[in-house]
């Protein structure tokens, strides 16, 4: 299985609009980062998890490929679905909609921001799109097994995936223990840190860290990272030796 990180910003990227700080003035390219995606690839199936707005950028930078059979979606939040229409150059390629598995709450959402996709009389040119509603049952695309991990975006209910010896979280703030217990055994763990002060909705450092300790996984690699979180080489240093913060364009085979 291979995995290609193809962003590891928070919701605003970085560089953020305006911002002068070390971070977002950085010329080290690890520091420009993008929404959070990522695909993950074994044998000829491929998967994207989330569509962030920069997804046409990311896609012709880092998988410059027609081929994406499904979308795994954590949840309905503008960064991590708003590049959806952009799939519309592989949609029309592989001549069928797109599978979409999320929340049921998640699919319907995407019938109010990609409405003209959804409409009786379609208009032309509109990406299609197969919505699949999941909740913790697991299910496969091709030889991929996915198990759906519930977790708790401040109040909001979302979803992780564990595909095989690898689990992608984003946007946690708390993850039951029953959940938890879904993700031993990893060799590879991505997990959110946003910042090192505490946040109502997101992992900070010391948090991710935390539940890094509590699962050990072989490695880990941190993804949705604001500014505030501090430039990739000084992170790098601080980290212990099986934990690393992502960048962009990563690649990570198992």
């Amino acid at each position: 299985m291979k995995i290609t990180i193809l962003g590891t910003g928070s919701s605003q990227g970085i560089p953020i609009i305006g911002c002068d700080c070390q971070v977002c003035s950085s010329t080290d390219p690890r520091d420009k980062r993008l929404r959070p995606s990522a695909i993950v690839e074994k044998d000829d199936t491929v998967i994207l998890i989330d569509a962030s707005p920069d997804l046409r950028t990311q896609l012709i930078k880092f998988y410059n490929s027609r081929h994406i059979d499904a979308v795994l979606l954590t949840h309905e939040h503008r960064d991590h679905v708003a590049g959806l229409d952009d799939l519309r150059p592989i949609i029309f390629t592989q001549k069928k909609p797109m599978d979409i598995y999320g929340l049921r709450r998640s699919l319907d959402a995407l019938k109010y921001l990609f409405f003209y996709s959804f409409q009786e009389d379609l208009y032309p040119g509109a990406p299609q799109f197969d919505l699949h509603p999941i909740d913790l049952d697991p299910f496969d695309v091709g030889p991929l097994h996915i198990i759906p991990i519930k977790v708790m975006h401040y109040q909001m209910e979302i979803r992780g995936f564990r595909i095989g010896n690898f689990a992608y979280i984003t946007d946690a703030k708390y993850i039951p223990p029953e959940e938890m217990d879904k993700l031993h055994g990893l060799d590879v763990l991505i997990v959110n840190a946003l910042r090192r002060k505490i946040h109502y909705s997101h992992f900070n450092l010391e948090e991710a860290l935390e539940t890094i300790e509590n699962l050990r996984p072989r490695k880990a690699y941190l993804t949705h990272m604001g500014h505030y979180l501090g430039r990739h080489e000084d992170l790098v240093r601080e980290m212990p030796y099986n934990i690393e913060p992502a960048y962009d364009g990563l690649v990570i085979e198992l």
